[in-house]
């Protein structure tokens, strides 16, 4: 769809104007088959050509460096990820919409597209909107950010983030010519909307197979989701099993054990968990804000999360790597224990650190001179780094490498080691020492609040509760409204409202109870009146 023309097809392939064929026959097919069809609709913005833009007019987004692979192994190796190992990182810009921008983009709304959903809207993506829907929803917004990012190095193509709007072409062009360093760009290719169809994936198991027909498997966008990643997580579960059941299923075997990842294990495991029980209304987006165990869920822990249940399951084959996470496990134990074993008093590390360190003046606090504290104490409280917290251990090293050379008069003793130095923790694993030392609190009252919500699942939602931004002020947008919307009576209902986080029931249970047990107060005290 750009602006009133449409046409069956699928996505413009890359560097083409080749489009691809639509898939009307499958949808139709799955209709046939009793499969809950719905629609929803996404966008993608226009390319535009790099050597039209004025990059010195833009602000400079760097690339991240030293670049940090994605691949535990490959830091394990102490390599760099190919491309910034031989400098060719790329730089994304800066640029931004204006109230000029903003004039055109509703004076041309007319010319937008005719949707199948919503009365003609369409259901579109809540948090990857259109310049269209940015600028209507907020209205008091005077610029919206848009980065600029080159599509690769052998190409002049650059993706205009932020900018999808299916306007006729001339009028997008019109609209990116009002933007900074964008007064003489040229669109290599429209921007378009795309509707489609998908099935709502409660007809699914947790394996992403269909639960009406044995051997098939859904993945991606067809299952409600929206983006690439999200798209990619479902087809790593969803091949899997298709794969290992094709594989048993030729060798005579029985099905194997279903490969599933539980919310407590994996962001896939909290997405396809959202998809499966609650379904979706409107394109879906993994959020962290969905993940009750979001503090466990971390980027530096992946490998140590996933790696030995993929290797369990025959999808993680590679010696080297198996190897690789036994090494950064031990490496990580090593350094946490150093951390653990290492313990000053609470004056010398004031002293040392300075009183910001050991929480300002209370550091000095009558008695405290005869309390220790371990590193890992120390490195558990707040505004303190794991980098400040090994400097001082560092020092305190060397002090008593110096005290020993000189326990011998003029000469160095047998227990002093010249070259004797203490390293700090390695990248490799720096991030993942210190955050399961700051974060491990957290961890305990994360399972707190979870056990406490999971009890509370019977317990009752007032019918007059106010569900309002003032009230609760921490509840995203979306919330306030499906609560609005659907009125749970219980907290069990109310944990089935897709886009309702764990974070914002748990948040709602306590809420009621403090109402609860205002109102019985209240009654209380009207007794006594009476």
């Amino acid at each position: 769809m750009i602006g009133h023309d449409r046409y069956s097809g699928g996505r413009h392939l890359r560097d083409s104007e080749e489009v691809e064929p639509p898939s009307v026959g499958l949808a139709l097919t799955l209709e046939r088959f009793g499969f809950p069809l719905g629609r929803l609709k996404t966008g993608t913005p226009a390319r535009l050509d790099g050597r039209t833009i004025d990059w010195d007019a833009c602000k400079i987004q760097p690339s991240e460096r030293p670049a940090t692979p994605f691949s535990h192994l490959t830091q394990s190796r102490g390599e760099e990820p190919p491309l910034a190992a031989v400098g060719k990182l790329i730089d994304c810009y800066q640029t931004a919409t204006n109230e000029e921008t903003h004039r055109m983009v509703m004076e041309y709304a007319h010319l937008l597209p005719q949707y199948d959903g919503m009365d003609g809207k369409g259901n579109g993506p809540r948090y990857c909107p259109s310049i269209y829907k940015k600028v209507e929803r907020f209205a008091e917004r005077k610029s919206h950010n848009s980065f600029l990012e080159p599509e690769g190095l052998n190409t002049d193509i650059v993706y205009p983030n932020g900018m999808s709007g299916p306007y006729p072409e001339e009028i997008q062009l019109k609209i990116f010519r009002s933007m900074q360093g964008l007064e003489k760009t040229e669109i290599v290719r429209p921007g378009y909307d795309v509707e489609y169809d998908f099935v709502n994936p409660q007809v699914l198991t947790h394996t992403l197979e269909a639960k009406s027909i044995a051997g098939l498997y859904l993945a991606g966008q067809i299952c409600g989701t929206t983006g690439y990643e999200e798209a990619g997580a479902q087809g790593i579960i969803a091949g899997a099993n298709a794969g290992r059941a094709a594989g048993a299923a030729y060798r005579g075997e029985k099905a194997p054990v279903p490969f599933v990842l539980g919310r407590d294990e994996a962001y896939i495991g909290v997405l396809i968990d959202d998809l499966v029980t609650k379904g979706t209304s409107e394109p879906y987006r993994m959020f962290t804000s969905r993940a009750e165990y979001r503090i466990s869920l971390r980027a530096d822990n992946a490998d140590l999360r996933l790696t030995r249940k993929g290797a369990e399951y025959g999808l993680v084959t590679d010696p080297e790597r198996l190897v690789a996470l036994d090494m950064r496990q031990a490496l990580i134990a090593d350094n946490v224990d150093r951390l653990r074993d290492f313990k000053l008093y609470v004056t010398d590390w004031a002293k040392r650190g300075g009183n910001d360190l050991m929480g300002g003046a209370a550091a000095h606090r009558p008695g405290r001179e005869s309390h220790k504290k371990s590193a890992e104490e120390v490195l558990g409280m707040p505004n303190v780094s794991l980098k400040m917290v090994e400097e001082i251990m560092a020092d305190v090293f060397d002090e008593e490498q110096e005290e020993k050379q000189s326990t011998v008069d003029g000469e160095s003793s047998s227990e002093y080691d010249v070259d004797a130095k203490m390293n700090p923790t390695p990248p490799s694993v720096y991030d993942t020492v210190e955050a399961s030392i700051k974060y491990k609190s957290y961890v305990v009252r994360q399972e707190k609040d979870i056990e406490s919500w999971r009890k509370a699942q019977g317990a009752r939602i007032p019918p007059n509760i106010i569900y309002d931004h003032s009230v609760l002020p921490a509840f995203s947008k979306e919330e306030i409204e499906k609560l609005n919307s659907f009125r749970p009576s219980t907290f069990a209902e109310a944990s089935q409202i897709s886009g309702l986080t764990p974070q914002s029931l748990v948040y709602l249970y306590h809420h009621v109870m403090r109402l609860n047990k205002e109102s019985r107060r209240k009654k209380r005290e009207e007794g006594v009146a009476v």
